[in-house]
């Protein structure tokens, strides 16, 4: 057996409760059982944490399933909470209508509103939880769901450090919970064959991938704003939560958080998406090399974040993923599609859409037999997108899969694990970035082989009272 396969299998059978060397206490972790017994044919009692731009879409999502009642909905933000959007801010109705939720759903009975997610997740009625809040929420309210008794479907990126993604999966594994991530593209049906058919061998040995994020926001990107006073009906402190305090901006949050590193990045908020689907067409798990390039090259505003980057991932396989991102400029990486996978006998180009195999020319020296070539092929789906360009139906099949597994106590088609490293592939990048080094990673420890500086990033000191 290869190295990369023992390697791989180790990662899959690991239950060791250690994050970077430091063991993780389980004492918290709820009893198997706490939560109910929710039968074939019962209905599943859902509350919803975070409800803005994306936790909307999900809320509409889970409600279009006959098998679920939302009881209780969380947000920090009083209109969203109260589903009105004529309370919203006029400003942010004015700059950003399309990130604002629509709202005015018709619930058969009316949720119970909280502003605490805490509160919510007291109620031992409820069944099971959708958290959608920024990235830096995530791990905290995950384990809490978990210690409640809650089964949990969680939003991707599912972390801000790699330390708060295996805590995760080490209260997970202490519990009998479901927990499924929101990684769409494990619900569709292209990449779910693809994920079948190019480890197979459809187009010869694969030796590298690429991916990008392309959005020119150039000249003004988020703008550049002093700090003002936060709506008096959003409670910025609560939306703060672990993370150091800090003047509220305008233009961090609702929504462009994903600009500023404390709270999310592109490499969280796009390349996570596009990680989770090249890794697993290539059968990989964690890269053992990581070098990035790049920096806030153009746009001239408060985001901290790089607006042109480059990544490289190696693997011990000796194959290698390309990312880049790519704010500063448009126009389209591929002739087709949105993921590039580079085989010996031909390429593939996919996106939820669909896909096409395009084979190899020869090159020099080679002679190749006609019966040794592949043929052009190519396969296209139906689609009806969201708002925010991912594919409705994709999300649903992971929704429809999440509440089958709690019936049934299932294995969610992206598990928790999965979920947290196809994450980790974002913070391996800004730590390279940050570092400015070629870093060398351990997969089964997570711990920088090569670099003490880069290990101090794999985790922050939460601001009091918060704790991991």
């Amino acid at each position: 057996m290869e190295k990369t396969d023992q390697t791989r299998r180790g990662f899959i059978e690991k239950t060791a409760l250690t994050v970077g060397g430091i063991s993780v206490a389980l004492n918290a972790v709820s009893a198997p059982g706490l939560g109910r017994t929710v039968g074939p044919n019962d209905k599943i009692r859902m509350g919803f944490i975070g409800i803005g731009n994306r936790g909307s879409q999900l809320l509409e999502l889970f409600m279009q399933q006959s098998d679920v009642e939302v009881v209780a909905l969380c947000d920090i933000y009083e209109p969203y909470l109260q589903r009105n959007r004529a309370k919203v801010d006029p400003r942010y109705l004015a700059d950003r209508a399309g990130q604002v939720p629509k709202m005015g759903e018709k619930f058969p009975v009316q949720p119970k509103l909280y502003s605490d997610y805490r509160k919510l997740l007291e109620d031992k009625s409820i069944d099971a939880v959708c958290i959608a809040t920024p990235d830096h929420w995530h791990a905290i309210q995950m384990i809490d769901a978990v210690k409640a008794g809650k089964d949990v479907y969680v939003e991707k990126p599912l972390t801000q450090t790699i330390k708060e993604g295996r805590t995760m999966v080490n209260m997970w594994k202490a519990s009998d919970r479901v927990v499924a991530v929101g990684l769409n593209r494990r619900g569709n049906e292209v990449y779910q064959k693809l994920a079948k058919e190019i480890p197979a061998g459809r187009i010869g040995q694969v030796t590298s991938a690429r991916a990008a994020r392309v959005s020119n926001m150039f000249p003004d990107g988020i703008g550049k704003l002093k700090a003002e006073q936060p709506p008096k009906d959003f409670d910025w402190d609560m939306w703060l939560g672990p993370r150091a305090f800090r003047p509220y901006k305008y233009n961090i949050a609702p929504y462009m958080f994903r600009w500023w590193g404390e709270f999310s990045s592109q490499m969280g908020n796009w390349g996570v998406h596009y990680m989770d689907a090249m890794r697993w067409m290539m059968g990989e798990v964690a890269p053992v090399a990581i070098s990035a390039h790049g920096g806030k090259y153009v746009l001239d505003h408060d985001g901290d974040i790089p607006d042109t980057m480059q990544v490289t991932y190696e693997f011990a396989s000796k194959k290698m993923i390309s990312f880049s991102i790519f704010e500063a400029s448009g126009g389209e990486l591929f002739p087709y599609g949105e993921i590039e996978l580079r085989g010996t006998k031909g390429n593939l180009y996919a996106s939820q859409d669909g896909y096409k195999i395009v084979p190899s020319k020869k090159g020099q020296f080679q002679n190749w037999k006609e019966k040794e070539l592949i043929k052009t092929e190519e396969m296209n789906v139906p689609t009806q997108n969201l708002t925010d360009g991912s594919n409705s139906y994709a999300t649903a099949n992971v929704i429809r899969n999440f509440l089958d597994c709690i019936k049934n106590r299932g294995i969610p088609l992206c598990t928790l694990e999965e979920g947290h490293r196809s994450t980790s592939f974002a913070h391996l990048a800004n730590i390279a970035l940050a570092t400015g080094k070629r870093l060398q990673w351990d997969p089964d420890k997570e711990l920088f082989t090569n670099s003490e500086e880069a290990n101090k990033m794999l985790h922050y000191e939460y601001r009091k009272p918060w704790k991991l």
